[in-house]
């Protein structure tokens, strides 16, 4: 019987999508599925919603909770793993000091933010791997935790799993450009590769057609991208992404929420802020205590009145780790894009580093695809993220202030808004607040 073992399972979100998309396979329902979470009241409430799930769909599924970390792993296959370590708090710290700059970044990507959450992530998503290389050395690990890029580098240089980062942009981005096109995703296909919230759309075909030359048609109307709902409910705002594609050459799995952060372009005037219609990043992170609060009130009220929970395929951000479990274990073939390391697969980019492609999956595990050279100027914006990220790494488990101090110096968007002074003293505002996470840092 394979063992599903869900880390961080007092997420609302993170749970109820992935326990629907691993039932949503047949092969999968005979599996126990073991949610682990330090919030002991979130994570029995998420194991009350699987239990329902499970007896009014009439599976088989095994359901088990514990707060105990090596025991929820013991004899694991798949171990996914959605972690927030030391919770909104510092996040919106974080967000709040930048903001004052007048900037934001965000945790879940690059700039200050995210070098900080890299500091309170990694360390903690280490923790899970070295138990995991006690208790169940053979398990994948599948990590959705943010900054992916630097969490899977972290994983791969430090611990000794086989593991692979999954985000859902790049299917996202796909769904939304084929909107525009007016057709099917299911009618379209692509090939994507950079890193991850940074990838680029190498190939977009629609029936085999490329779809570049429409892309390019469509979008000389500037109608076309900035009235949202243009197509249809789904499209939203994408002039971040439409100049991408009219200075580079491709479309990137960013969106406009993650590319302005990843490059100086976009946000470095309030101008520009409100010409590319870049809503504050901090709405979602403001909101996060209250819309968890909310989700387990209504949860509750759910179970309480027998309501029934309906498996459902309107979940994208979580599919991937369910298709990776059912190829593995049926033997039937998927593609999905992952996070890996970079061994030779992108040949212009650092070797070892994480970069997202697209990967194959059967029985054996997962197959990453060659790339080889990315186009010169997407590798070299992608380059500039890479040495953001090995810095912040290398700094935290080095221990070391004066590389994540580096990391920061050197991070685009903080470049083009601060000057030097200015960036010291935002690197030592954020060493003050991240203080209890720097024990023994020189």
């Amino acid at each position: 019987m394979t063992k599903i073992v869900l880390v961080g399972a007092g997420s609302f979100v993170f749970a109820r999508d992935t326990i629907n998309d691993v039932l949503l396979f047949p092969e999968l329902r005979d599996s126990t599925i073991t949610l682990m979470d330090i919030d002991k009241e979130r994570n029995d409430l998420m194991a009350a919603f699987a239990k329902r799930m499970v007896e009014q769909n009439g599976f088989k599924t095994k359901i088990k909770a514990t707060t105990n970390l090596k025991e929820s792993l013991d004899g694991a296959d798949f171990v996914v793993v959605s972690i927030r370590a030391g919770g909104w708090a510092n996040v919106m710290k974080d967000y709040e000091l930048t903001t004052k700059l007048g900037y934001e970044s965000s945790p879940d990507a690059l700039g200050p933010t995210g070098i900080f959450a890299g500091l309170r992530q990694i360390p903690a998503v280490l923790e899970i791997c070295h138990v995991m290389e006690e208790v169940c050395p053979d398990a994948l690990l599948l990590n959705f935790s943010n900054p992916m890029a630097m969490m899977c580098w972290a994983i791969n240089d430090y611990s000794k799993i086989k593991s692979v980062g999954l985000c859902p942009n790049a299917y996202n981005g796909a769904m939304r450009y084929a909107t525009y096109l007016g057709v099917p995703v299911e009618e379209c296909t692509y090939w994507a590769a950079g890193l991850n919230h940074f990838t680029w759309y190498l190939e977009f075909k629609h029936n085999g057609v490329d779809a570049y030359p429409r892309f390019r048609e469509i979008f000389t109307d500037p109608a076309v991208y900035t009235k949202p709902d243009y197509f249809g409910k789904g499209v939203k705002l994408d002039q971040v992404e439409v100049e991408m594609l009219k200075r580079f050459g491709y479309f990137t799995s960013g969106s406009e929420g993650h590319i302005p952060q990843y490059t100086s372009y976009f946000r470095k005037r309030p101008e520009l802020v409100e010409k590319y219609k870049l809503g504050p990043l901090g709405i979602s992170f403001r909101l996060a205590p209250k819309r968890t609060a909310d989700e387990n009130e209504d949860l509750k009220k759910k179970l309480a009145s027998g309501f029934k929970f309906k498996l459902s395929k309107e979940y994208h951000w979580s599919i991937n780790a369910a298709m990776i479990m059912h190829s593995i274990v049926s033997g039937i073939p998927s593609r999905i894009d992952g996070n890996v390391r970079n061994n030779g697969l992108i040949t212009n980019l650092k070797d070892g580093c994480c970069v997202e492609v697209p990967c194959f999956v059967d029985k054996e595990g997962i197959h990453p695809s060659y790339i080889g050279d990315l186009p010169a100027q997407c590798a070299g914006l992608n380059q500039t993220s890479v040495t953001v990220q090995e810095l912040t790494v290398r700094g935290v488990m080095e221990k070391d202030k004066t590389k994540l101090a580096l990391a920061v110096t050197l991070d685009p968007l903080t470049a083009a808004m601060l000057d030097l002074e200015e960036t010291d003293k935002l690197i030592e505002a954020l060493f003050k607040i991240d203080k209890p996470f720097l024990k023994g840092f020189k």
